[in-house]
């Protein structure tokens, strides 16, 4: 009787064991299965470890806002440094200037067209348009911008393909936050005015992952303007927004036909012209 069960109680050890390492195995095929999924959508055991995961996490930041346009056929485009878009004058010597207060610090952006091109991505010339905001109250340089354009010919949509910002304090550069350039970095070209306006269009104006996610929806299409510089009929009015700042509220912004902008969110137009 006593070798019986102890037969009986071997038998269902042994049982026990076998059925913990049919589980183990389990397991362990489970985990080799979810890190082949997972290195299957680009992200390696490597990256799912220490400090690589930010990387993995910062990726997904990035992901589009389905309902705005970020693809624009530049392939099909005939593209030039100077032209007119009806909204957007892109010739030498063409500038505008602008002022308001922005965080309780008074301000005055001149935005000038210069007699100058850039290379960027692939081989496209670009445009430059200078932008140069200081505190109009105390003469401080803030901000230099160089920002590239070209327009395509066949639509005459102008297209926006970067910019390098040098940053201000006390008269020094402190940083280039904010700094993008089609074709470097996964950034490429945005669409900063559309060459047929549409009400309720809605499209990326600047696509540089973790830099600059800026897009645009025409929100008026002929409406009626009083600034500084005077009075403006067929006025588009865009409401931007940025991916990177959910929480900052939108920024308007007005364009007059055969002028340009005539309000840069906080700002208003005082002078529109060409300057040698």
């Amino acid at each position: 009787m006593f070798a019986s069960n102890f037969l009986l109680i071997m038998q269902f050890t042994f049982y026990l064991m076998e059925t913990k390492l049919v589980l183990a195995l389990g397991t362990i095929a489970i985990l080799i299965a979810g890190l082949l999924f997972v290195s299957g959508l680009g992200l390696s055991t490597l990256q799912l470890t220490g400090m690589n995961i930010n990387s993995a996490i910062a990726t997904s930041k990035t992901s589009f806002d389905k309902k705005f346009t970020d693809s624009f056929n530049l392939k099909n485009c005939t593209l030039s440094t100077t032209g007119s878009n009806p909204y957007f004058i892109l010739q030498p010597g063409y500038q505008l200037v602008f002022k308001g207060v922005e965080d309780n610090e008074p301000l005055n952006v001149t935005s000038t067209v210069l007699d100058q091109t850039k290379v960027v991505g692939d081989g496209i010339v670009a445009r430059v348009v200078e932008e140069k905001t200081v505190n109009s109250k105390t003469g401080d340089l803030i901000e230099i911008t160089r920002d590239y354009f070209a327009i395509c010919k066949e639509n005459n949509s102008v297209f926006y393909f970067g910019e390098d910002v040098d940053n201000y304090e006390n008269g020094k550069v402190v940083d280039h936050e904010g700094s993008w350039l089609h074709g470097s970095n996964n950034a490429r070209a945005g669409l900063i005015m559309p060459g047929i306006i549409l009400l309720g269009s809605k499209y990326y104006q600047e696509i540089a992952p973790d830099v600059a996610m800026d897009k645009s929806e025409i929100i008026g299409v002929n409406e009626t303007v009083n600034v500084p510089s005077g009075s403006f009929s067929g006025v588009i009015h865009m409401k931007e927004t940025s991916d990177l700042e959910p929480a900052v509220a939108a920024e308007e912004n007005l364009h007059a036909p055969r002028v340009g902008q005539v309000i840069d969110g906080d700002t208003k137009l005082v002078r529109a012209g060409y300057v040698k």
